[in-house]
Protein backbone atom coordinates (compact mmCIF):
# COMPACT_ATOMS: atom_id res chain seq x y z
CA UNK A 1 0.00 0.00 0.00
CA UNK A 2 2.53 1.97 1.15
CA UNK A 3 4.57 1.31 -2.76
CA UNK A 4 1.71 2.62 -4.64
CA UNK A 5 1.11 6.30 -3.22
CA UNK A 6 5.22 6.40 -4.14
CA UNK A 7 5.14 5.36 -7.72
CA UNK A 8 2.33 7.77 -8.27
CA UNK A 9 4.49 10.31 -7.07
CA UNK A 10 7.52 9.24 -9.24
CA UNK A 11 4.91 8.70 -12.45
CA UNK A 12 3.72 12.56 -11.84
CA UNK A 13 7.35 14.32 -11.26
CA UNK A 14 8.12 11.96 -14.67
CA UNK A 15 5.42 13.34 -16.75
CA UNK A 16 6.51 16.94 -14.88
CA UNK A 17 9.95 16.65 -16.05
CA UNK A 18 9.29 15.26 -19.37
CA UNK A 19 6.82 18.21 -20.21
CA UNK A 20 9.54 20.76 -18.85
CA UNK A 21 11.82 18.74 -21.01
CA UNK A 22 9.61 18.87 -24.19
CA UNK A 23 8.64 22.28 -23.45
CA UNK A 24 12.92 23.55 -23.26
CA UNK A 25 12.62 21.71 -26.53
CA UNK A 26 10.27 22.87 -28.13
CA UNK A 27 11.11 26.52 -27.13
CA UNK A 28 14.54 25.95 -28.19
CA UNK A 29 13.29 24.44 -31.56
CA UNK A 30 11.34 28.00 -31.72
CA UNK A 31 14.33 30.36 -31.13
CA UNK A 32 16.51 27.69 -34.00
CA UNK A 33 13.78 28.76 -36.82
CA UNK A 34 13.41 32.18 -35.39
CA UNK A 35 17.14 32.49 -35.71
CA UNK A 36 16.87 30.90 -38.86
CA UNK A 37 14.19 32.55 -40.74
CA UNK A 38 15.80 35.50 -39.30
CA UNK A 39 19.25 34.50 -41.47
CA UNK A 40 17.00 33.85 -44.59
CA UNK A 41 15.78 37.09 -44.04
CA UNK A 42 18.77 39.55 -43.73
CA UNK A 43 19.89 37.24 -46.67
CA UNK A 44 17.00 38.23 -48.67
CA UNK A 45 17.25 41.55 -48.13
CA UNK A 46 20.78 42.00 -49.23
CA UNK A 47 20.13 39.99 -52.53
CA UNK A 48 17.45 42.74 -53.02
CA UNK A 49 20.05 45.44 -52.10
CA UNK A 50 22.20 43.97 -54.54
CA UNK A 51 20.03 43.48 -56.97
CA UNK A 52 18.42 47.07 -56.47
CA UNK A 53 21.73 48.81 -57.06
CA UNK A 54 22.68 46.27 -60.18
CA UNK A 55 19.21 47.79 -61.76
CA UNK A 56 19.77 51.60 -60.25
CA UNK A 57 23.78 51.24 -62.39
CA UNK A 58 21.99 49.59 -65.16
CA UNK A 59 18.87 52.55 -65.22
CA UNK A 60 22.05 55.33 -65.00
CA UNK A 61 24.01 53.61 -68.12
CA UNK A 62 20.72 53.84 -69.86
CA UNK A 63 19.93 57.28 -68.81
CA UNK A 64 23.78 58.03 -69.86
CA UNK A 65 23.98 56.54 -72.70
CA UNK A 66 20.36 58.12 -74.04
CA UNK A 67 21.81 60.91 -72.27
CA UNK A 68 24.68 61.22 -74.90
CA UNK A 69 22.94 60.08 -77.57
CA UNK A 70 19.86 62.89 -77.27
CA UNK A 71 23.09 65.48 -77.00
CA UNK A 72 24.41 63.92 -80.24
CA UNK A 73 21.37 64.04 -82.02
CA UNK A 74 20.79 67.77 -80.38
CA UNK A 75 24.30 69.32 -81.41
CA UNK A 76 23.88 67.41 -85.21
CA UNK A 77 20.87 69.72 -85.73
CA UNK A 78 22.22 72.51 -83.38
CA UNK A 79 24.85 72.60 -86.41
CA UNK A 80 22.62 71.95 -89.51
CA UNK A 81 20.33 74.76 -88.22
CA UNK A 82 23.54 77.27 -87.66
CA UNK A 83 24.95 76.13 -90.70
CA UNK A 84 21.28 77.14 -92.92
CA UNK A 85 21.14 80.12 -90.53
CA UNK A 86 24.23 81.09 -92.04
CA UNK A 87 23.74 80.49 -95.31
CA UNK A 88 20.32 82.51 -95.06
CA UNK A 89 22.53 85.23 -93.27
CA UNK A 90 24.51 85.81 -96.18
CA UNK A 91 21.46 85.32 -98.47
CA UNK A 92 20.13 88.31 -96.83
CA UNK A 93 23.26 89.71 -97.03
CA UNK A 94 23.48 89.30 -100.75
CA UNK A 95 19.60 90.42 -101.26
CA UNK A 96 20.09 93.46 -99.45
CA UNK A 97 23.11 94.55 -101.82
CA UNK A 98 20.79 93.72 -104.60
CA UNK A 99 17.92 95.79 -103.30
CA UNK A 100 19.89 98.62 -102.77
CA UNK A 101 21.38 98.88 -106.36
CA UNK A 102 17.74 98.62 -107.64
CA UNK A 103 16.57 101.20 -105.26
CA UNK A 104 19.15 103.84 -106.80
CA UNK A 105 17.94 102.79 -110.11
CA UNK A 106 14.62 102.98 -109.70
CA UNK A 107 14.96 106.74 -108.28
CA UNK A 108 16.87 107.26 -111.30
CA UNK A 109 14.01 105.86 -113.62
CA UNK A 110 11.45 107.90 -111.42
CA UNK A 111 12.87 110.82 -112.25
CA UNK A 112 12.98 109.88 -115.60
CA UNK A 113 9.00 108.51 -115.74
CA UNK A 114 8.32 112.18 -114.23
CA UNK A 115 9.46 113.80 -116.93
CA UNK A 116 7.77 111.57 -119.35
CA UNK A 117 4.57 111.44 -117.88
CA UNK A 118 4.40 115.53 -118.43
CA UNK A 119 5.38 114.85 -121.51
CA UNK A 120 2.91 112.20 -122.58
CA UNK A 121 0.05 114.41 -121.43
CA UNK A 122 0.14 117.14 -123.42
CA UNK A 123 0.98 113.94 -126.47
CA UNK A 124 -2.46 112.21 -124.98
CA UNK A 125 -4.57 115.74 -125.15
CA UNK A 126 -3.06 115.78 -128.92
CA UNK A 127 -4.36 112.03 -129.41
CA UNK A 128 -7.11 112.48 -128.14
CA UNK A 129 -8.52 114.98 -130.38
CA UNK A 130 -7.24 113.28 -133.23
CA UNK A 131 -8.75 110.19 -132.50
CA UNK A 132 -11.89 111.65 -132.00
CA UNK A 133 -11.28 112.87 -135.90
CA UNK A 134 -10.47 109.30 -136.97
CA UNK A 135 -13.67 107.97 -135.07
CA UNK A 136 -15.57 110.16 -137.15
CA UNK A 137 -13.98 109.65 -140.39
CA UNK A 138 -14.23 105.36 -139.39
CA UNK A 139 -17.70 105.65 -139.21
CA UNK A 140 -18.36 107.31 -142.52
CA UNK A 141 -16.07 104.74 -144.21
CA UNK A 142 -17.91 101.68 -142.69
CA UNK A 143 -20.90 103.01 -143.72
CA UNK A 144 -19.35 103.65 -147.50
CA UNK A 145 -18.05 100.03 -147.24
CA UNK A 146 -21.08 98.54 -146.04
CA UNK A 147 -22.77 100.00 -149.21
CA UNK A 148 -20.32 99.15 -151.78
CA UNK A 149 -19.90 95.26 -150.90
CA UNK A 150 -24.01 94.93 -149.43
CA UNK A 151 -21.96 92.92 -146.70
CA UNK A 152 -21.71 93.69 -142.99
CA UNK A 153 -18.92 95.16 -140.62
CA UNK A 154 -18.73 91.32 -138.89
CA UNK A 155 -19.26 89.30 -141.86
CA UNK A 156 -16.45 91.20 -143.52
CA UNK A 157 -14.37 91.14 -140.31
CA UNK A 158 -14.72 87.29 -140.13
CA UNK A 159 -14.02 86.43 -144.15
CA UNK A 160 -11.07 88.32 -143.57
CA UNK A 161 -9.71 86.69 -140.13
CA UNK A 162 -10.32 82.86 -141.40
CA UNK A 163 -7.72 84.27 -144.70
CA UNK A 164 -5.43 85.26 -142.48
CA UNK A 165 -5.44 82.80 -140.03
CA UNK A 166 -4.49 80.35 -142.98
CA UNK A 167 -1.60 82.62 -144.15
CA UNK A 168 -0.42 82.99 -140.48
CA UNK A 169 -0.45 79.41 -139.97
CA UNK A 170 1.68 78.46 -143.21
CA UNK A 171 4.06 81.39 -143.13
CA UNK A 172 4.61 79.99 -139.00
CA UNK A 173 5.36 76.21 -140.10
CA UNK A 174 7.55 77.72 -143.05
CA UNK A 175 9.13 79.85 -140.33
CA UNK A 176 9.57 76.36 -138.11
CA UNK A 177 11.24 74.85 -140.49
CA UNK A 178 13.55 77.75 -141.04
CA UNK A 179 14.30 77.85 -137.28
CA UNK A 180 14.64 73.78 -137.31
CA UNK A 181 17.40 74.07 -140.07
CA UNK A 182 18.68 76.78 -138.69
CA UNK A 183 19.52 75.19 -135.33
CA UNK A 184 20.94 71.96 -137.14
CA UNK A 185 23.84 74.13 -138.95
CA UNK A 186 25.14 75.84 -135.64
CA UNK A 187 24.57 72.46 -133.65
CA UNK A 188 28.13 71.90 -133.68
CA UNK A 189 29.00 75.45 -132.77
CA UNK A 190 27.02 75.58 -130.05
CA UNK A 191 27.51 71.78 -128.82
CA UNK A 192 28.68 73.17 -125.32
CA UNK A 193 26.36 75.46 -124.71
CA UNK A 194 23.07 73.11 -126.01
CA UNK A 195 24.72 69.70 -124.61
CA UNK A 196 23.14 70.40 -120.85
CA UNK A 197 19.42 71.50 -122.69
CA UNK A 198 19.10 69.41 -125.10
CA UNK A 199 19.48 66.11 -124.26
CA UNK A 200 17.59 66.02 -120.83
CA UNK A 201 15.14 63.20 -120.37
CA UNK A 202 13.96 62.08 -117.51
CA UNK A 203 13.68 58.43 -117.22
CA UNK A 204 10.53 56.44 -116.54
CA UNK A 205 9.92 57.06 -112.29
CA UNK A 206 8.99 53.25 -111.05
CA UNK A 207 11.18 50.87 -111.57
CA UNK A 208 10.07 47.21 -111.94
CA UNK A 209 11.74 45.28 -109.80
CA UNK A 210 12.89 41.61 -109.50
CA UNK A 211 10.85 40.35 -106.48
CA UNK A 212 11.92 36.18 -107.06
CA UNK A 213 14.76 34.12 -106.68
CA UNK A 214 14.91 30.51 -108.01
CA UNK A 215 16.83 27.99 -106.38
CA UNK A 216 17.75 25.06 -108.04
CA UNK A 217 18.09 21.22 -106.16
CA UNK A 218 19.11 17.77 -107.67
CA UNK A 219 16.22 16.07 -106.70
CA UNK A 220 12.67 16.55 -105.23
CA UNK A 221 13.25 14.62 -102.05
CA UNK A 222 15.22 17.45 -101.00
CA UNK A 223 12.19 19.47 -100.41
CA UNK A 224 10.84 16.40 -98.04
CA UNK A 225 13.97 17.98 -96.03
CA UNK A 226 13.44 21.39 -96.30
CA UNK A 227 9.41 21.47 -95.13
CA UNK A 228 10.60 19.71 -91.79
CA UNK A 229 8.36 17.62 -89.67
CA UNK A 230 4.96 20.01 -89.44
CA UNK A 231 6.60 22.27 -91.79
CA UNK A 232 8.94 23.71 -89.07
CA UNK A 233 11.87 23.46 -91.08
CA UNK A 234 10.00 26.09 -93.65
CA UNK A 235 8.76 28.21 -90.70
CA UNK A 236 11.86 28.62 -89.06
CA UNK A 237 13.88 29.82 -92.38
CA UNK A 238 10.73 32.22 -93.28
CA UNK A 239 11.22 33.59 -90.10
CA UNK A 240 15.11 33.96 -89.82
CA UNK A 241 15.21 35.46 -93.21
CA UNK A 242 11.74 37.71 -93.78
CA UNK A 243 11.51 36.01 -97.09
CA UNK A 244 8.95 33.14 -98.29
CA UNK A 245 10.06 29.97 -99.42
CA UNK A 246 7.07 28.39 -102.19
CA UNK A 247 7.99 25.02 -102.52
CA UNK A 248 5.25 23.98 -105.62
CA UNK A 249 5.18 21.14 -108.12
CA UNK A 250 7.86 23.09 -109.93
CA UNK A 251 10.49 19.91 -111.10
CA UNK A 252 13.97 20.31 -109.32
CA UNK A 253 13.42 24.17 -107.90
CA UNK A 254 12.15 26.13 -105.02
CA UNK A 255 11.19 30.05 -105.40
CA UNK A 256 12.34 32.32 -102.95
CA UNK A 257 9.90 35.49 -102.65
CA UNK A 258 10.35 39.00 -101.53
CA UNK A 259 10.79 42.32 -102.46
CA UNK A 260 14.31 43.13 -100.15
CA UNK A 261 17.26 41.79 -102.51
CA UNK A 262 19.79 41.30 -99.76
CA UNK A 263 17.09 39.27 -97.74
CA UNK A 264 16.55 36.84 -100.67
CA UNK A 265 20.17 36.77 -101.16
CA UNK A 266 20.95 35.90 -97.72
CA UNK A 267 17.82 32.92 -98.17
CA UNK A 268 19.51 31.93 -101.05
CA UNK A 269 22.92 31.41 -100.02
CA UNK A 270 21.49 30.25 -96.68
CA UNK A 271 19.44 27.24 -98.37
CA UNK A 272 22.75 26.08 -99.98
CA UNK A 273 24.59 26.05 -97.53
CA UNK A 274 22.17 24.39 -95.62
CA UNK A 275 21.60 21.21 -98.57
CA UNK A 276 24.97 20.67 -98.93
CA UNK A 277 25.43 20.18 -95.13
CA UNK A 278 22.71 18.09 -95.05
CA UNK A 279 21.57 18.86 -91.57
CA UNK A 280 18.89 20.79 -91.99
CA UNK A 281 16.76 21.73 -88.73
CA UNK A 282 15.66 24.92 -86.55
CA UNK A 283 18.45 25.62 -84.66
CA UNK A 284 21.00 24.64 -87.84
CA UNK A 285 18.88 27.07 -90.09
CA UNK A 286 19.13 29.49 -87.15
CA UNK A 287 23.04 29.78 -87.08
CA UNK A 288 23.65 29.53 -90.80
CA UNK A 289 21.38 32.11 -91.63
CA UNK A 290 23.18 34.43 -88.75
CA UNK A 291 26.46 33.82 -90.23
CA UNK A 292 25.32 34.08 -93.81
CA UNK A 293 24.14 37.60 -93.08
CA UNK A 294 27.41 38.37 -91.33
CA UNK A 295 29.34 37.82 -94.49
CA UNK A 296 26.36 39.56 -96.81
CA UNK A 297 27.02 42.17 -94.59
CA UNK A 298 31.08 42.33 -94.86
CA UNK A 299 30.62 41.83 -98.83
CA UNK A 300 28.39 44.42 -98.88
CA UNK A 301 30.88 47.14 -97.43
CA UNK A 302 33.76 45.58 -99.44
CA UNK A 303 31.88 46.22 -102.60
CA UNK A 304 31.23 49.81 -101.84
CA UNK A 305 34.86 50.17 -100.93
CA UNK A 306 35.75 48.43 -104.04
CA UNK A 307 33.51 51.15 -106.31
CA UNK A 308 34.43 54.55 -104.61
CA UNK A 309 38.49 53.26 -104.48
CA UNK A 310 37.96 52.37 -108.66
CA UNK A 311 35.67 55.57 -108.79
CA UNK A 312 38.29 58.16 -106.94
CA UNK A 313 36.28 59.37 -104.83
CA UNK A 314 37.58 59.96 -101.23
CA UNK A 315 36.00 61.24 -97.91
CA UNK A 316 32.38 59.47 -98.39
CA UNK A 317 30.42 58.71 -95.40
CA UNK A 318 30.73 54.45 -93.61
CA UNK A 319 27.60 54.54 -94.06
CA UNK A 320 26.61 55.98 -97.66
CA UNK A 321 29.81 53.48 -98.42
CA UNK A 322 27.37 50.36 -97.32
CA UNK A 323 24.44 51.75 -99.07
CA UNK A 324 26.76 52.09 -102.38
CA UNK A 325 27.91 48.34 -101.67
CA UNK A 326 23.79 47.59 -101.33
CA UNK A 327 23.31 48.86 -105.03
CA UNK A 328 24.71 45.63 -106.12
CA UNK A 329 21.97 43.16 -104.83
CA UNK A 330 19.29 45.67 -106.63
CA UNK A 331 17.77 46.28 -110.15
CA UNK A 332 15.65 48.76 -111.73
CA UNK A 333 14.20 47.20 -115.42
CA UNK A 334 16.66 45.24 -114.94
CA UNK A 335 19.50 47.47 -114.78
CA UNK A 336 22.11 46.48 -112.26
CA UNK A 337 21.62 49.69 -109.95
CA UNK A 338 25.32 49.82 -108.77
CA UNK A 339 26.58 49.53 -112.32
CA UNK A 340 24.17 52.02 -113.69
CA UNK A 341 25.45 54.35 -110.75
CA UNK A 342 29.26 53.74 -111.81
CA UNK A 343 28.16 54.55 -115.30
CA UNK A 344 26.50 57.85 -114.11
CA UNK A 345 29.63 58.34 -112.48
CA UNK A 346 31.44 58.68 -115.34
CA UNK A 347 29.33 60.18 -117.62
CA UNK A 348 29.19 63.11 -115.03
CA UNK A 349 32.93 63.27 -114.81
CA UNK A 350 33.88 63.03 -118.68
CA UNK A 351 30.39 65.48 -119.28
CA UNK A 352 31.91 68.06 -116.43
CA UNK A 353 35.65 67.63 -117.54
CA UNK A 354 34.34 68.86 -121.08
CA UNK A 355 32.23 72.16 -120.42
CA UNK A 356 35.05 72.88 -117.53
CA UNK A 357 33.15 72.25 -114.39
CA UNK A 358 34.13 70.45 -111.16
CA UNK A 359 35.01 66.47 -112.22
CA UNK A 360 34.95 65.42 -108.62
CA UNK A 361 31.56 66.80 -107.59
CA UNK A 362 30.63 65.58 -110.65
CA UNK A 363 31.78 62.08 -110.21
CA UNK A 364 30.16 62.05 -106.76
CA UNK A 365 26.75 63.15 -107.75
CA UNK A 366 26.42 60.81 -110.62
CA UNK A 367 27.32 57.80 -107.75
CA UNK A 368 25.21 58.76 -105.09
CA UNK A 369 22.14 59.86 -107.52
CA UNK A 370 20.15 56.92 -106.62
CA UNK A 371 21.07 56.37 -103.07
CA UNK A 372 17.79 56.69 -101.85
CA UNK A 373 16.41 53.34 -103.27
CA UNK A 374 18.43 51.26 -101.43
CA UNK A 375 17.84 52.85 -97.66
CA UNK A 376 15.99 50.12 -95.94
CA UNK A 377 13.29 51.78 -94.11
CA UNK A 378 10.10 52.70 -95.88
CA UNK A 379 9.63 56.32 -96.59
CA UNK A 380 6.78 57.92 -98.00
CA UNK A 381 9.08 59.72 -100.56
CA UNK A 382 10.75 60.17 -103.94
CA UNK A 383 14.19 58.00 -103.89
CA UNK A 384 15.60 61.81 -105.28
CA UNK A 385 14.32 63.28 -102.12
CA UNK A 386 15.30 60.61 -99.87
CA UNK A 387 18.93 60.33 -101.28
CA UNK A 388 19.05 63.98 -100.81
CA UNK A 389 18.66 63.97 -97.35
CA UNK A 390 20.78 60.75 -96.18
CA UNK A 391 23.39 63.31 -98.56
CA UNK A 392 22.75 65.86 -96.34
CA UNK A 393 22.60 64.31 -93.36
CA UNK A 394 26.31 62.71 -94.23
CA UNK A 395 27.67 66.67 -94.80
CA UNK A 396 27.66 66.19 -98.24
CA UNK A 397 28.41 68.91 -100.64
CA UNK A 398 25.40 71.26 -101.29
CA UNK A 399 26.07 71.12 -105.17
CA UNK A 400 26.09 67.51 -104.63
CA UNK A 401 23.06 67.30 -102.58
CA UNK A 402 21.30 69.37 -105.11
CA UNK A 403 22.03 66.96 -108.00
CA UNK A 404 20.91 64.37 -106.40
CA UNK A 405 17.52 65.86 -105.22
CA UNK A 406 16.76 67.33 -108.29
CA UNK A 407 17.41 64.55 -110.85
CA UNK A 408 13.94 63.57 -111.64
CA UNK A 409 12.52 67.31 -110.71
CA UNK A 410 11.54 66.96 -107.41
CA UNK A 411 13.43 70.47 -106.26
CA UNK A 412 14.70 72.99 -108.52
CA UNK A 413 17.92 72.52 -109.71
CA UNK A 414 20.57 75.64 -108.41
CA UNK A 415 23.51 74.46 -110.03
CA UNK A 416 24.62 72.93 -113.42
CA UNK A 417 25.95 69.77 -111.87
CA UNK A 418 22.64 68.78 -111.33
CA UNK A 419 21.23 69.32 -114.94
CA UNK A 420 24.46 66.83 -115.89
CA UNK A 421 23.34 64.50 -113.79
CA UNK A 422 20.11 64.37 -114.99
CA UNK A 423 21.16 64.02 -118.17
CA UNK A 424 23.48 61.00 -117.29
CA UNK A 425 21.01 58.98 -115.81
CA UNK A 426 18.78 59.45 -118.91
CA UNK A 427 21.50 58.50 -121.08
CA UNK A 428 22.49 55.05 -119.15
CA UNK A 429 18.98 54.07 -118.71
CA UNK A 430 18.00 54.57 -122.42
CA UNK A 431 21.12 52.97 -124.29
CA UNK A 432 19.87 49.87 -126.16
CA UNK A 433 19.96 46.78 -124.03
CA UNK A 434 20.32 49.08 -120.83
CA UNK A 435 16.61 47.84 -119.50
CA UNK A 436 13.92 45.03 -119.65
CA UNK A 437 10.24 45.88 -119.28
CA UNK A 438 7.25 43.51 -118.65
CA UNK A 439 5.49 42.75 -121.74
CA UNK A 440 2.22 44.23 -120.60
CA UNK A 441 3.68 47.42 -119.91
CA UNK A 442 6.03 47.06 -122.96
CA UNK A 443 2.01 46.44 -125.43
CA UNK A 444 0.46 49.64 -123.46
CA UNK A 445 3.69 52.01 -124.38
CA UNK A 446 3.21 51.30 -127.78
CA UNK A 447 -0.83 51.00 -128.15
CA UNK A 448 -0.52 54.95 -126.16
CA UNK A 449 1.89 55.76 -128.51
CA UNK A 450 0.03 55.01 -131.94
CA UNK A 451 -3.15 56.33 -129.98
CA UNK A 452 -1.43 59.97 -129.57
CA UNK A 453 -0.88 59.95 -133.67
CA UNK A 454 -4.23 58.94 -134.00
CA UNK A 455 -6.35 61.79 -132.27
CA UNK A 456 -4.71 64.25 -134.96
CA UNK A 457 -7.24 64.83 -138.05
CA UNK A 458 -6.05 63.49 -141.40
CA UNK A 459 -4.09 60.45 -139.95
CA UNK A 460 -5.49 56.64 -141.38
CA UNK A 461 -2.96 54.76 -139.76
CA UNK A 462 0.05 54.68 -136.99
CA UNK A 463 2.54 51.69 -136.32
CA UNK A 464 5.17 51.63 -133.66
CA UNK A 465 8.81 50.07 -134.92
CA UNK A 466 12.02 49.48 -133.37
CA UNK A 467 11.03 48.81 -129.64
CA UNK A 468 8.60 52.20 -129.44
CA UNK A 469 11.66 54.44 -130.09
CA UNK A 470 9.72 55.44 -134.33
CA UNK A 471 6.93 56.09 -134.96
CA UNK A 472 5.67 55.80 -138.67
CA UNK A 473 2.04 58.31 -139.32
CA UNK A 474 0.72 57.24 -142.49
CA UNK A 475 -1.96 60.40 -143.46
CA UNK A 476 -4.61 60.70 -145.89
CA UNK A 477 -3.54 62.55 -149.06
CA UNK A 478 -6.50 63.71 -149.61
CA UNK A 479 -7.12 65.30 -146.61
CA UNK A 480 -3.67 66.40 -145.53
CA UNK A 481 -1.30 68.21 -147.91
CA UNK A 482 2.29 68.26 -147.54
CA UNK A 483 2.77 71.65 -145.16
CA UNK A 484 -0.06 70.02 -143.28
CA UNK A 485 2.15 66.28 -143.22
CA UNK A 486 5.46 68.63 -142.01
CA UNK A 487 3.49 70.12 -139.48
CA UNK A 488 1.82 67.21 -138.06
CA UNK A 489 5.10 65.49 -137.69
CA UNK A 490 6.00 68.52 -135.22
CA UNK A 491 2.49 68.81 -133.30
CA UNK A 492 2.38 64.96 -132.60
CA UNK A 493 6.29 64.97 -131.35
CA UNK A 494 4.92 67.89 -129.14
CA UNK A 495 2.20 66.15 -127.99
CA UNK A 496 4.50 62.60 -127.01
CA UNK A 497 6.49 65.16 -125.03
CA UNK A 498 3.61 66.42 -122.61
CA UNK A 499 1.89 63.35 -122.30
CA UNK A 500 3.61 60.55 -122.08
CA UNK A 501 7.29 59.50 -120.53
CA UNK A 502 9.82 57.55 -121.78
CA UNK A 503 13.52 57.16 -121.63
CA UNK A 504 15.98 58.37 -124.67
CA UNK A 505 13.50 59.56 -127.93
CA UNK A 506 11.07 58.78 -130.24
CA UNK A 507 11.32 59.86 -133.78
CA UNK A 508 8.04 60.99 -135.50
CA UNK A 509 7.86 60.16 -139.60
CA UNK A 510 4.84 61.19 -141.32
CA UNK A 511 4.24 59.77 -144.93
CA UNK A 512 1.84 61.07 -147.45
CA UNK A 513 1.77 58.90 -150.32
CA UNK A 514 -0.29 60.07 -153.25
CA UNK A 515 -1.51 57.73 -156.22
CA UNK A 516 -2.89 58.18 -159.39
CA UNK A 517 -4.35 55.23 -161.33
CA UNK A 518 -5.74 54.91 -164.51
CA UNK A 519 -6.33 51.86 -166.91
CA UNK A 520 -6.12 51.51 -170.86
CA UNK A 521 -8.57 49.46 -172.12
Amino acid sequence: MEILPIALISLALTITFSILIGSFLYKRRISRNKANNEEKARFIIKEAELQAENIKKDRILEAKEKFLKMKQEFEEEANRKKNQIISNEQKIKQREAQLSKELEQTKRKEADLDEERQSLARQHELVKNRKEELDKFNQQKVQLLEGLSKLSADQARDQLVESMKEEAQSKANSYIKDIMEQAKLTATKDAKKLVIETIQRTATEHAVENSVSIFNIESDDIKGKIIGREGRNIRALEAATGVEFIVDDTPEAIIISGFDPVRREIARLSLHRLVQDGRIHPARIEEVVAKTTKNIDDEVVEIGERTVIDLGIHGLAPELIKMVGRMRFRSSYGQNLLQHSREVANLCAIMAAELGLNVKQAKRAGLLHDIGKVWPEELEKPHAIVGMELAIKYKEHPIVCNAIGAHHDEIEMTSIISPIVQACDAISGARPGARREVIEQYTRRLKELEQVGLSFEGVDKCFAIQAGRELRVIVDAEKATDERAGQLSFEISQKIEKEMQYPGQIKVTVIREMRSVAYAK
